[in-house]
């Protein structure tokens, strides 16, 4: 099979903040921004541990000239944002990179030996897909994305 290359083009940095709200103004006061709220996942087909914790993640993005930049305020429930927050505290959580097929380039990071921490689909097949290489020696969480929306 060959290689798609999925992780290649950086699409966004997430940092796991402890108040969204505070960091946005924070940010905001040093020039970067506009900030936007991020869609929903109720609508995802979400492969997960806890559903409910998923849909109580708080996201907001704001696009620069050369990535956007998401932060992520996890609420209760257990997710890999939470236990991150816990475990280590604020900071880089995920680099996400576009892909052009997200089943395919799922496909690949599962060829490479990759284990899968979650996915998300939507019915027109774009979403997510998280690696488990924050412990493998990415030393961050590697995600794939496809996406409409932002």
């Amino acid at each position: 099979m060959p290689q798609l290359n999925i992780f290649r083009q950086l699409h966004h940095v997430c940092v796991i903040v402890r108040n969204l709200d505070a960091t946005v103004a924070y940010y905001e006061s040093l020039g970067v921004g506009p900030w936007h709220d991020y869609p929903s996942l109720e609508p995802y087909e979400l492969e997960v541990k806890d559903r409910k914790g998923y849909l109580n993640l708080r996201y907001r993005y704001a696009n620069l000239d050369n990535f956007q930049l998401q932060l992520c305020e996890p609420g209760e429930g257990d997710t890999p944002q939470r236990r991150f927050l816990e475990e280590r505290g604020e900071g880089v959580f995920h680099l996400g990179f576009a892909v052009a097929d997200l089943d395919a380039a799922d496909r690949e990071g599962v060829s490479l030996g990759l284990g899968v921490i979650s996915r998300g689909r939507l019915p027109d097949r774009t979403g997510f897909t998280y690696f488990d290489t924050a412990q493998r020696g990415a030393a961050v969480t590697l995600e794939v994305r496809r996406s409409n929306l932002c």
